[in-house]
């Protein structure tokens, strides 16, 4: 049976038996390691390539941040009009999401998926849940993000770069595109870019060299963006395996608990069994033992929402001892390994708490669960305040 794509090109025929290439999906995503390295290019290239098909396809937002390039692969792609917003006295756009979805389009295109919308342009603060109710709409979306924006990343990126990531956007809804494709860059190339002004105007080349873009910043970027794509790329080769042979089991599977209390550092020791859970494809859950000391409502709030972000599960445990109560937890939900953040101390502190941490790992021991112990960074080392840079 000879089946013709999408398009209608008979040239491009081909028969269903021999190849099946699958569509292109509703969420497409272009990640990225730092800004310049190209996504919104790819994303305006990807959007005119559809176009010149016959496909619907509008902007809803693109930010060319100044630079010529990437404005002229705009071309003639129709944009549906941003919303004009006053806040403080000054004047903003945004992406008008309720003509966005009024206009209903086949593909809009929407850049910087980490964006914080202005208040008051619209009933989302991000624009990433303008995202997901333009899907529910029926509508497909081409958008772009970089790195230090997946949120279970984003401590990793502070610690690199020492510049603090205001914007994020949870794991799983990067997990939900259909397709996530790395737009890649060398370091070196990336800051030739930005010596030849593609990237930045020229006043903010040096501060830029001698900053975010240093080498090694890049290079620990362009790993982290790397690794992040190969993951994606593992867990769709797994699902394809299991459908093939579903009764087959490729994989053990990993079950990683971490134990989370109110400090200030939990937020790090949550993001690292995020990573790593994971890169071992496996679950993540959190406990929280109540203890007697009280425990500020609000924090335990933020870290619940913090949890479900990175794609794990909140659970309260019970016990008089927490060590007893979290290892015997791990046994009953088959826990392969447990993740809790422990930091330097001293005196009559070592021998109140330090014999919490050795029970940990006794009991862990005997159950023969392995534990990661992740050293809390001081607040001395906490990454300085600066504004995230420009994507693109």
């Amino acid at each position: 049976m000879t089946t013709l794509p999408p398009n209608g090109e008979a040239g491009l025929a081909v028969q269903d038996d021999e190849v099946n290439v699958r569509p292109a999906g509703r969420f497409r995503l272009y990640l990225g390691s730092a800004a310049g390295v190209g996504k919104t290019c790819a994303m305006l290239d990807e959007g005119w390539r559809r176009h010149q098909r016959g496909t619907d396809v509008v902007i809803g937002f693109v930010e060319t941040h100044g630079r010529p390039h990437t404005a002229e692969l705009i071309r003639d792609l129709p944009a549906v009009p941003r919303k004009t917003i006053v806040h403080r006295g000054a004047e903003f756009t945004e992406m008008d999401l309720a003509a966005v979805i009024e206009r209903r389009p086949e593909v809009v295109l929407i850049d910087e998926l980490a964006h914080t919308n202005v208040p008051g342009s619209g009933p989302h603060e991000k624009r990433w849940e303008d995202v997901l109710e333009i899907l529910d709409a029926g509508i497909a979306v081409i958008s772009t993000v970089n790195i230090q924006h997946v949120e279970s990343l984003a401590d990793a990126v502070e610690r690199i770069t020492g510049v603090a990531v205001r914007e994020r956007v949870p794991d799983w809804v990067v997990r939900k595109a259909d397709q996530v494709e790395l737009i890649d860059s060398s370091a070196d190339q990336l800051r030739r870019r930005m010596l030849h002004g593609n990237i930045y105007p020229p006043a903010r080349v040096p501060a830029a060299l001698n900053g975010f873009f240093r080498t090694e910043n890049l290079v620990a970027l362009r790993e982290l963006a790397l690794r992040f794509v190969a993951d994606e790329a593992d867990e769709e080769l797994l699902r394809f395996l299991a459908s093939q042979q579903p009764d087959e089991v490729w994989e053990t599977n990993e079950r990683i608990l971490v134990a989370v209390t109110a400090s200030p550092d939990a937020d790090a020791v949550v993001h690292r069994a995020a990573r790593i859970a994971n890169r071992l494809k496996g679950d993540l859950l959190a406990g929280h033992v109540a203890t007697e000391a009280p425990e500020d409502p609000a924090r335990l709030a933020a870290l619940r929402q913090l949890v479900d972000d990175v794609g794990g599960v909140w659970h309260e445990i019970t016990g008089d001892d927490p060590a007893k109560a979290i290892v015997a937890f791990a046994r009953r939900h088959q826990i392969t390994q447990i993740v809790f953040g422990a930091r330097r101390l001293r005196g009559l502190e070592e021998l109140r708490r330090g014999s919490g941490v050795r029970r940990l790992l006794r009991e862990a021991a005997d159950a023969e669960i392995d534990v990661h112990v992740i050293a809390r960074r001081d607040d001395d080392r906490a990454p300085r305040q600066g504004a995230d840079p420009e994507d693109g």
